[in-house]
């Protein structure tokens, strides 16, 4: 499977920090309808789907363009992120990260789950195996809107403003999805392959670009406790972010990822 592509070369080894994104960069990349239905509730009703759009344009999105003004001014948002690319191999279901391109010493590995049938999937097995005598790239990233945010959400609720929590709490669990998305796309370009995205991004949701994005928590990558290397290996202390109980990270408004470069990754279960 991992062998049917090349192996794409990176601008670089290593970690790189983002520590000033325009909160407006990240704004195309939000999901609007995640944001108006999920985290702010306003569910079609009946409404089909042109009508809900119409609808949403004329009474949703300027409240969003209300609270993106306020943050022009006040920088509530604090979009970060630390991504980069190291050299690796597969060992069955492991992925072993190695501290050069020599693949002479391993720094850390993680360990995957299998689908016990069908295409018996692993994340592992996306990459070249250690036996191929070819070293690999894996991504990582880690971004965040800072801990601003979610104070400022707090406060918000602390003050019984719910309504106004409710749209900030759920503008930056969005904005962080949203930021997610924007560094995963500047890893594709870098890697030489971002010309093969969906031209929407309303598409690129679907996941509509060549490989895919792995966030720890979900069954074909369960182990929270695994971002602890992530943060490690991007020296997240730059973006001032940690591991807290549990595999969360802090501030509250954080993710991370595995980025897979290869055409057959993509969501699946085991």
């Amino acid at each position: 499977m991992a062998q049917d592509s090349l192996v794409p070369v990176p601008p670089f080894w290593g970690s790189k920090c983002l520590d000033q994104i325009p909160a407006r960069s990240i704004v195309p990349y939000i999901n609007r309808n995640t944001l108006y239905k999920f985290q702010w509730g306003y569910k079609s009703q009946g409404k089909s789907l042109p009508e809900y759009q119409q609808w949403s344009r004329v009474e949703l999105d300027p409240i969003l363009n209300r609270l993106l003004a306020r943050n022009d001014e006040e920088h509530i948002l604090r979009p970060q992120a630390v991504y980069g690319y190291f050299p690796c191999q597969s060992q069955g279901n492991d992925l072993v990260i190695y501290t050069d391109t020599s693949g002479q010493k391993e720094r850390c590995r993680f360990t995957f789950p299998r689908q016990p049938s069908g295409r018996k999937l692993s994340i592992a097995g996306f990459f070249r195996p250690s036996d191929s005598g070819e070293i690999d790239v894996v991504g990582f990233q880690l971004v965040t809107v800072g801990q601003h945010a979610s104070d400022f959400a707090r406060s918000l609720f602390e003050d019984d403003q719910y309504q106004d929590y409710l749209y900030w709490h759920g503008l930056n669990v969005e904005t962080t999805e949203g930021l997610a998305e924007f560094i995963h796309k500047r890893i594709r370009s870098e890697l030489g392959f971002g010309m093969e995205d969906a031209r929407v991004i309303s598409e690129m949701f679907k996941q509509r670009y060549r490989g895919s994005r792995y966030s720890f928590g979900y069954p074909a990558c369960p182990n929270l406790g695994d971002q602890d290397k992530i943060l490690d290996l991007l020296d997240a202390q730059r973006i001032n972010v940690v591991m807290g109980e549990e595999g969360q990270l802090w501030p509250e408004e954080s993710t991370s990822a595995i980025v897979v470069h290869c055409p057959e990754a993509k969501y699946f279960s085991v």
